[in-house]
């Protein structure tokens, strides 16, 4: 029996989530499968990965060929690096220490990449919302502005009354 790694679809219209799925090759997308093995969340930024590494593991080594979204997905969480390093420990290339520290480099190094895009993603939304702030008081400020002007009277019209108000104080001073 030929066996996929594959996304099973879930979630609403336009707000897709995804199991991944150990499944027959002839079983339809949504249909039967064998194992659920994680799942995949691409609404959030950067995407929600949850997968059992060791299961999923298990499922490679014994042949289940993942489709090409799902070997993106287990190579970026480094199922695939990890089914690599043990073919270099098959084969006598390595010893099994040498793989766990390449693989503990190579986690770490994941892991200092993502921490890094997601304080970017912060950094930029703070940013945004300190311009959106800005912005906002500028304008507030603006409108202030033209409602204190609308209600003031103009300058000329101000002129104008008080030498008309001089003139009449001083003819009934006469």
């Amino acid at each position: 029996m030929a066996t996929k790694i594959r996304l099973q679809r879930h979630g609403k219209k336009g707000k897709p989530f995804y199991y991944i799925v150990v499944a027959d090759a002839r079983a339809p997308r949504d249909g039967r499968f064998i194992e659920r093995v994680g799942s995949y969340n691409p609404n959030t930024n950067p995407a929600t990965i949850d997968i059992n590494f060791e299961k999923t593991l298990e499922w490679v080594n014994n042949g289940a060929q993942p489709t090409d979204t799902c070997r993106a997905i287990l190579s970026y969480k480094g199922v695939l690096y990890k089914k690599h390093l043990e073919g270099g420990v098959k084969k006598g290339a390595l010893t099994a220490e040498q793989a766990e520290t390449k693989f503990a480099e190579w986690l770490d190094q994941k892991d200092s990449k993502i921490t890094g895009k997601k304080s970017n993603l912060n950094a930029a939304k703070d940013e945004a919302r300190k311009l959106a702030l800005i912005a906002e008081a500028k304008k507030k400020d603006d409108k202030a502005a033209a409602i204190a002007a609308k209600n003031t009277p103009p300058a000329e019209e101000v002129a104008e009354e008080a030498p008309a108000a001089d003139a009449t104080e001083t003819e009934s001073a006469e």
